[in-house]
């Protein structure tokens, strides 16, 4: 069974920071780019981060560029996201999915389109107080 499974989220005022943490299982993970994605209340899902495999290329939305940092750990199947300088804005839901190259797209920045991606977590919460 495919899962991938967030943990990290909470509450943290502006300017902290958290890391969070996306472990997955069921999958070849060497096979997978994965990435975070995080929907806000009353907004649809973003693109936050993606990191490729083949490359080890990182792309980040231009909101997160230069405060959030993504990486993998190989040996332990796990993806993490580094988020630090947190504002207000940042509240969402925060999920991780696999074959985040997939509806990744150059707009003057970079977007994806998170319907061509079918392996998501189930989310794990971000609340940023100011």
């Amino acid at each position: 069974e495919v899962q991938l499974v967030e943990s990290g989220g909470g509450l943290v005022q502006a300017g902290g920071s958290l890391r969070l943490s996306c472990a997955t299982s069921g999958f070849t993970f060497d096979d997978y780019a994965i990435g975070w994605f995080r929907q806000a209340p009353g907004k649809e899902r973003e693109g936050v981060s993606c990191k490729s495999v083949r490359d080890g290329n990182t792309y980040y939305a231009d909101s997160v560029k230069g405060r959030f940092t993504i990486s993998r750990d190989n040996a332990k199947n796990t993806v993490y996201l580094q988020m630090n300088s947190l504002k207000p804005e940042d509240t969402a839901v925060y999920y991780c999915a696999a074959d985040c190259l997939r509806g990744l797209y150059y707009s003057g920045g970079y977007y994806w389109n998170t319907g061509f991606l079918e392996l998501w977590g189930q989310g794990t919460l971000v609340t940023v107080s100011a």
